[in-house]
């Protein structure tokens, strides 16, 4: 691969995957934002559970937009920070492009399905998009089949690998404080289908060797010839050998006559007189 090749490889590396303000900014500024509504609710007295999704009502479909910014407590509240600074951070910097849309749609269309799947009782809290963001990070990274995003799947699948098995209804997940599975599974499914809707640049390998190129061809190469099928050294035939010989002498040689001057080696001194 030619030097050029490279450099434009880098370059474009560079621009799909540069660390910006935005990284910090969007998910601190969406943190910050839900601990500011939470100090409302506390400062103000006021209750903005019935603000959240309350399935197939009208009234509860204004849930939809307001479920992921409300909370029951400061526990609730604080279990969501941390998972939401972390992947709305590698979503920023791995996916700057399709963030913000992943956001939006993620949001409304995870609450749709809770409202149409869900229990009747109010939804609210921001693990819908954390399932979003989680989804979507591990199957776009799967998708692409690109070493960094690969990595990237496995590591959230090993740090958030977890959180699936709260898509699922069971006696641990009700009661009085129950969580809304409904709510997971309708973010688990929603980032997924973000996955494929969203495409992403086709991230290629860099190619620094011959035989990384998809169209090389092992019997042309001269090292290659060398080697059996079983991959033991074999000597070349002296045809091949003597070809070579001749192709190494032809390179080094010239058909212009060279004239020769032999000049003695003396310094340009004078002799001491006596």
């Amino acid at each position: 691969m030619n030097t050029n090749e490279n450099t434009n490889q880098t370059l474009f590396m560079e621009k799909h995957f540069k660390f910006t303000t935005s990284v910090i900014a969007l998910p601190l500024f969406f943190v910050v934002f839900l601990w500011f509504v939470f100090w409302l609710e506390i400062r103000f007295g006021f209750d903005f559970i019935e603000n959240g999704i309350y399935p197939r009502t009208f009234s509860g479909l204004q849930g939809v937009l307001f479920s992921p910014f409300i909370h029951a407590d400061v526990e609730h509240l604080y279990n969501n920070s941390i998972p939401l600074l972390i992947l709305l951070a590698a979503l920023q910097f791995f996916y700057a492009e399709q963030a913000m849309k992943v956001i939006g749609y993620g949001i409304v269309v995870s609450g749709c399905i809770t409202w149409i799947i869900g229990r009747d009782n109010y939804h609210i809290g921001a693990s819908s998009l954390i399932y979003v963001l989680f989804s979507f990070v591990f199957f776009k990274g799967l998708q692409t089949k690109y070493n960094r995003l690969v990595a990237l799947s496995l590591a959230v699948i090993v740090v958030y690998g977890g959180l699936v098995w709260y898509v699922f209804p069971s006696p641990e997940i009700t009661g009085n404080k129950a969580i809304s599975w409904e709510g997971h599974l309708g973010g688990l499914l929603t980032g997924f289908f973000l996955s494929l809707v969203y495409k992403t640049p086709e991230f290629k390998k860099v190619i620094k060797y011959d035989w990384e190129h998809p169209d090389f061809d092992a019997s042309e190469d001269k090292f290659m010839q060398r080697f059996d099928d079983n991959g033991n050294f074999v000597n070349i035939p002296k045809s091949e050998e003597f070809e070579e010989q001749l192709g190494f002498l032809s390179y080094y040689t010239v058909n212009v006559p060279v004239n020769y001057e032999v000049v003695l080696n003396e310094k340009n001194e004078s002799k001491p007189e006596f």
